[in-house]
């Protein structure tokens, strides 16, 4: 590993695009000091030109010097046309501001995307804004990522109540779901329908569901990187919003107003309450299902108790921003966050979570250096607990501590990235299965990577090669991990792309692919004791969770309002890692090991147009399959067939009505049969128990065949009407109505194996939700 590190900070310096005369700046909106991403920056006169990133910051190299203008364009914005005199072998900064224009905003998001699709890779790579995350109809009305992410390709959810995320074959835990640069552990309340992020405080959120680069690593299937904005740095203003599922608000403003010449100083608070747990007692209590409780907490003792239940599902999360951004593009943010989430049946299952932590990450723009140096330190703590009636408790807790700089050379068509990570985490787990064994583990451990990468475009071949090293220190291995990623543009309009890499990861979580729904979601860090290979007793070479992707597929612009991509891909799960939930004897090891693949094919189609049409239309063929060393057999997040259509379209004199629409259909996923009944007998103590004329307790008998059962079709459709009422340009009201499953279609969760009783996903939940912007 030294070998490896003391290497690549000796290339590093090959890479580093030498001294010349630069032009680069940050392009703002006038009203709020918002940055602008991937709008089009070009010195007049000149073949010179880029677009700018998603915190607005643009790089210009091989510049003559001289007097220039710059032209910036963005639909939504009026052109600005800047004056600017660039000195030689200098690095000159500029700052510019935009004015909006009266346009669909959603029009400048497709925009926005379809630049950044043809100037880097974007394999597996999709980009949302806040924009297009509110264009979703959404349970309650209320706009969440936990409810958009499931409409991409390749991204499936389990269920409504308790649901996981799994992306492309991957288990959830093989997901790591940034905020801010910092790694958030279980960031979907029980409820499964709404996150801890808030919406409006929203910058981007950037899903690779496959391919990632050298920039990310620590999991084995996708990254999630979501990035919150600063507070409005040039006045006060908020939000506050209800509905029968939640309230939340936020208040920004600057405590240094932005402009021209000088910096900001500004701060942003949120904060929602989720209080479904009160409100469904009267409003939607025809759509508790009892069985689904039940089956939750392990206990059969629920019916009858409809009326009083209620949905039991309620949450607080919190979240604070202070923002310092300099004259020159520099800027400096301190967060912090309190997220909470209880699940309470009557006392018969009591489930609570709390995560906490907060952090500090930065952007420094040298004004002599062709580097931007970027940083991130962080803390977060999360504990879970769970008591059941007739089970003991389980608890797990991790403690995590994150350090991360990354230094970014720019260059003419070229971009040099390295950088270092630093991650440490206690583990604290407690857990008892069902026949009786106790597993526990404390410990304490860092992982350590070096990253780089390099991208390159060469008019017609666009290349990204990059290498990542990681260490894991609890298990004395590293890991060299090379990924790959390139594009070829045949013409304007279709292009040819292709990822690849090896990925690895050390933590693992209480969560199996087996269980049906578990809220219990717990973390540990991988073996230190010997694992074996998969239905053998042969050690394996290494107690990683490792995986390789391979990526491939084109995009191609039907028009300027259509773009068309198709991706297949396939992941190689070489190892992976679960508890031994069939541990019997203190002997018996407390892990056992799998192996599996994902394969399959991802087709998506946006169309935007200037008339207010917005239609988003996704299709997944996909296998998901693991070997546990006696069967192969499809996890319970298999789903063949996933089918996603939105679409909205705004209207009237001053684009105040809005109506969007959603359909989901999906194929079955796959249960384990039932193959018989027996009686269990209690032959503890035979002075009292009848062998011969007694009833013993019904158990079931399952299918050797794991989960060669399918479930039957999910299909869904939600509908939404928004109207605004605009007071002053700066205060309006929004008022949402929608429908979630319109036609009450009645999906199959799971069926009770005794009764034979099927328990069923949510009914029709009409909402309405009032929300004030000033």
């Amino acid at each position: 590993m030294r070998l490896c590190l003391t290497l690549l900070l000796v290339l590093a310096p090959c890479f580093v695009i030498g001294q010349t005369t630069l032009l680069r700046g940050n392009i703002y909106d006038e009203e709020s000091g918002e940055p602008i991403p991937f709008c089009t920056v070009q010195i007049e006169g000149t073949t010179l030109a880029t677009d700018t990133d998603v915190e607005g910051f643009f790089s210009l190299s091989n510049i003559s010097g001289g007097n220039y203008f710059i032209k910036v364009t963005f639909i939504g914005y009026d052109t600005a046309r800047v004056s600017v005199d660039i000195k030689e072998n200098t690095i000159n900064y500029q700052r510019i501001f935009l004015n909006p224009t009266v346009i669909t905003l959603r029009t400048v998001n497709i925009s926005g995307i379809k630049e950044k699709a043809e100037n880097s890779t974007q394999v597996s790579s999709v980009t949302l804004t806040p924009t297009q995350i509110t264009a979703l109809p959404s349970v309650g009305g209320e706009s969440d990522i936990a409810q958009y992410l499931p409409v991409l390709p390749g991204v499936v959810s389990t269920g409504e109540q308790g649901g996981q995320l799994y992306i492309r074959g991957g288990s959830a835990i093989q997901n790591k779901i940034l905020l801010d640069g910092m790694t958030l552990y279980n960031p979907f309340h029980s409820i499964g329908l709404f996150s801890v992020f808030e919406t409006e405080a929203l910058r981007s959120v950037d899903v690779f569901t496959g391919g990632f680069g050298a920039q990310h690593g620590g999991r084995i299937s996708a990254i999630v990187d979501i990035k919150t904005r600063e507070g409005n740095k040039k006045k006060w203003s908020g939000m506050a919003s209800a509905s029968p599922f939640q309230a939340k608000m936020l208040v920004e403003g600057p405590l240094k107003t932005f402009s021209k010449d000088q910096g900001s100083l500004s701060i942003l608070l949120t904060g929602k309450l989720g209080y479904l747990d009160k409100t469904s007692k009267s409003l939607y209590s025809y759509a508790v299902d009892t069985s689904f409780f039940s089956f939750v907490a392990q206990d059969t003792s629920l019916g009858g108790l409809e009326e009083d239940l209620g949905l039991p599902y309620s949450y607080g999360d919190f979240y604070g921003k202070l923002s310092f951004v300099g004259t020159a593009g520099s800027k400096f943010n301190l967060f912090g966050f309190s997220f909470s989430d209880q699940f309470d049946v009557l006392g018969l299952a009591n489930l609570e979570w709390q995560n906490g932590g907060g952090g500090m990450n930065f952007t420094l723009i040298p004004g002599n250096s062709t580097t931007v140096i970027n940083g991130t330190l962080s803390y977060t703590d999360y504990e879970i607990n769970l008591n059941e009636r007739g089970g003991g408790p389980r608890s797990s807790g991790i403690t995590a501590y994150n350090a991360l700089m990354r230094f970014t050379n720019y260059g003419k068509n070229k971009q040099l990235d390295y950088g270092f990570e630093f991650n440490g985490f206690n583990t604290d787990f407690n857990f008892t299965n069902a026949t009786g064994s106790f597993f526990e583990q404390r410990d304490f451990t860092t992982e350590i990577s070096a990253f780089l990468a390099y991208s390159q475009n060469l008019d017609r071949l666009i290349l990204e090669p990059g290498i990542r090293l990681q260490y894991y220190a609890s298990q004395a291995t590293a890991s060299i991990e090379p990924r790959l990623a390139l594009k070829y543009k045949i013409s304007e309009d279709l292009r040819f792309k292709m990822a690849g890499g090896i990925y690895s990861q050390n933590l693992i979580s209480t969560f199996n692919d087996q269980d049906v729904v578990n809220l219990f979601v717990g973390f540990l860090s991988g073996p230190e004791e010997t694992i074996f290979k998969a239905g053998t007793r042969t050690a394996t070479d290494n107690r990683l969770q490792k995986a390789w992707h391979l990526i491939g597929g084109f995009e191609y612009d039907l028009s300027d309002a259509i773009q068309i991509n198709v991706e297949g891909y396939y992941k190689d799960f070489t190892q992976l890692i679960q508890i031994n939930r069939n541990k019997l004897q203190a002997t018996d090891p407390d892990f056992v090991t799998e192996t599996g693949d994902a394969y399959g094919l991802d087709i998506s189609l946006n169309y935007s147009s200037p008339s207010g049409l917005y239609t988003y239309l996704a299709y997944s063929l996909a296998y998901a399959n693991r070997f546990d060393g006696e069967q192969e057999y499809p996890p319970v997040f298999d789903r063949r067939h996933n089918l996603n259509w939105l679409a909205g379209y705004t209207f009237g004199a001053d684009q105040e009505w809005e109506i969007s629409g959603r359909w989901n259909l999906g194929s079955g996923f796959p249960f384990t049969q039932t193959q018989g009944f027996y009686q269990d007998i209690d032959f503890s103590d035979l002075g009292q128990t009848d062998v011969l004329t007694g009833n013993g307790n019904l158990e079931v008998l399952l299918s050797l065949l794991r989960n060669g059962g399918r479930l039957p079709y999910f299909h869904r459709l939600d509908i939404s009407l928004k109207r605004q009422f605009f007071f002053s340009r700066d205060s309006r009201l929004e008022v949402t109505a929608s429908v979630t499953n319109a036609y009450n279609r009645a999906n199959v969760f799971y069926v009770d194996r005794v009764t034979n009783q099927k328990v069923e996903q949510l009914p029709i939940l009409p909402s309405l939700r009032a929300a004030f912007y000033w």
